[in-house]
């Protein structure tokens, strides 16, 4: 059975379609790799002021996207990084973060003890002028404050009294939405204030109100608290129902995915059912083992998850699924582990579906491809030149299906991967560098999706998706201060190194330096 041409053409690399696709693909980065350095000195701008902490974090920033830059930068100059060279690159670039992060903590240390010192001389002061000044209020503010706080008084007293010096000092009520925000000074470690503050919270009120350690518009910490009556709902019959049916739907797709792969429409020859079994299945199998991800990693830290709403597609079976959270994040390290953990299960499997079909390729094997086939992706491509060799000099190459389900299943999530919205990308991006980078990262996003979809429409179909159905950030977690550990910020790095090295193709220059076609 030979994989035809039109199959090829439907996967996005048809030979006139990907020159075309090269040729913006090579701007592409160029315009990446301006941008980058754009951004770089931007921060370097914004964080001289700051002194020594500043230029750490900001080393940081340039340690991250070191890789990055090197890789697409030589990439856009025609010189080839192989896989050992790039995992290097990678592992270098985790472990010098690691280390600028422990020198960044040990700096802040002696700047928050020195902050700390400051503010209580303050309070002290603030407390003296206090006794000695006792004159009212201007006439309406406190009434004014009263009038528009929906919280019940008692409940509002019993709010306030959970503060301390200790913990934080809050020095200004304001109402919003059902319950009010305290501005203040934070005085210790935001993930041990925010226990402490949650605790006291629920023993004096009980199970009635969420509490929120956010950032502020001006960057100051403060605390937001909110009836639980707003926390997420759970999945209705409806949309159970709903699920189910996306479920079968993306069944169907991927056995009928299959079929094309097999170079017969299913719907029109359903006799040929049979057929399409072993690979539709491989294709459910990447998709089932990418939620089971995510709801291993959510039960470790009782988080429960809506039904996964699967998105069907005709071309690859599926683009993944939606998959809601239906109870509050405790932190971003939570927001980070349960997203990750998802891709990370699918592509693991994905990998080793495409590795063993490389190893079992042989002459005479199921699938016959045009070796442009794996001009379509840096590391299958780069992957398929260790284990085939000078097979893929050959026009057409013999594969074995479980190259193309690895490979389909390596595009799914790498697609789910891209940083926007609420795509796991979207959601690594915002637990390890905040919401309003993953804002702007969004936007970039939907921008280069943009561009590329004028050479591949599979892009814009993608694009129209994110917008509609993903673009929103997720919510904040109750306490969005503490940031991930160096370790997560360079499992995050990985990850999306290899999201960007799956889906963009290889040049037909250095494809054929490469020894491909």
């Amino acid at each position: 059975m030979y994989l035809q041409y039109r199959t090829v053409t439907q996967l996005g690399l048809k030979s006139k379609g990907l020159e075309m696709f090269t040729l913006s693909e090579t701007s592409i980065v160029a315009t990446i790799v301006l941008v980058a350095f754009a951004i770089l000195g931007w921060g370097f701008y914004r964080a001289k002021p700051f002194g020594k902490l500043g230029i750490f974090a900001w080393l940081q920033s340039v340690v991250l996207m070191a890789p990055w830059l090197l890789f697409f930068g030589l990439f856009a100059a025609g010189i080839y990084i192989n896989i050992v060279g790039i995992l290097f690159l990678v592992v270098a670039s985790a472990g010098l973060y690691i280390y600028l992060g422990k020198q960044l903590r040990a700096a802040g240390q002696d700047a928050l003890l020195k902050q700390k010192a400051n503010q209580r001389l303050a309070a002290e002061a603030s407390s003296e002028t206090n006794t000695t000044e006792n004159a009212p209020p201007p006439v309406g503010v406190a009434e004014l404050k009263v009038e528009v706080l929906t919280i019940p008084e008692d409940d509002l007293n019993a709010i306030k009294g959970i503060f301390g010096i200790d913990t934080f000092f809050a020095t200004e009520t304001i109402a919003y939405q059902e319950g009010a925000i305290f501005k203040g000074n934070l005085r210790g470690e935001a993930q041990e204030v925010h226990n402490r503050l949650s605790t006291s919270l629920q023993e004096r009120i009980g199970d009635r109100y969420r509490l929120f350690l956010v950032e502020n518009t001006d960057g100051r910490p403060v605390v937001i608290v909110l009836p639980s009556r707003n926390d997420p709902r759970p999945t209705n019959l409806a949309q159970k129902s709903f699920a189910v049916i996306l479920f079968l739907a993306t069944v169907a797709t991927s056995l009928e995915a299959a079929g094309i792969l097999l170079s017969f429409d299913l719907f029109g020859q359903l006799q040929r059912l049979p057929e399409t079994l072993p690979i539709g299945l491989g294709l459910l199998t990447i998709l089932v083992a990418h939620e089971i991800g995510h709801w291993v990693m959510a039960q470790r830290y009782n988080v429960r998850l809506s039904w996964p709403f699967f998105l069907p597609a005709v071309q690859i079976g599926s683009f993944g699924a939606i998959t809601r959270f239906e109870s509050l994040l405790p932190n971003r390290t939570v927001l980070f582990d349960i997203s990750l953990a998802g891709p990370a299960a699918g592509g693991i499997v994905s990998l080793l579906m495409l590795i063993a079909g490389l190893l079992l390729s042989h002459q005479g094997s199921l699938f016959q491809v045009p070796n442009q086939f794996f001009q379509g992706s840096i590391l299958v491509g780069s992957l398929a030149r260790v284990v085939l060799g000078s097979a893929l000099q050959s026009p057409l190459v013999n594969v074995h299906p479980l190259v193309v389900i690895g490979w389909l299943g390596l595009v799914v999530t790498a697609l789910n991967l891209m940083p926007a919205g609420q795509l796991d990308g979207g959601r690594i991006v915002q637990a390890i560098y905040g919401r309003k980078t993953a804002g702007r990262a969004s936007l970039a996003t939907l921008i280069l999706l943009g561009i590329v979809s004028l050479a591949n429409p599979l892009a814009m179909y993608w694009a129209i998706l994110i917008l509609f159905l993903q673009r929103d950030l997720e919510r904040p977690s109750l306490n969005e201060i503490s940031e991930p550990d160096d370790a997560r910020a360079g499992l995050g790095l990985l990850a999306l190194f290899l999201m960007i090295s799956t889906l963009l193709p290889l040049t037909p220059a250095l494809a054929g330096r490469l020894g491909i076609g």
